[in-house]
């Protein structure tokens, strides 16, 4: 485990949410994922040259 640190603290302290946080949970109720990953997932980069890539993770 790793030690906290202050804004570590005072976010967990915090009580609304942010417009950041709003706007996110928004996108996450109206965007199909699921579908949105099949559809990318033919052209995204394979990660066989180059920097690996980051995995396709579906937002739940």
């Amino acid at each position: 485990m790793r030690q906290p640190s202050f804004s570590d603290i005072e976010y967990g302290l915090r009580k609304r949410t942010t417009k950041r946080e709003e706007f996110l949970k928004a996108m996450d109720e109206c965007i199909p994922w699921v579908e949105w990953v099949s559809l990318i997932e033919p052209y995204y980069p394979s990660g066989q040259r180059g920097r690996p890539p980051k995995t396709l993770a579906i937002r739940h």
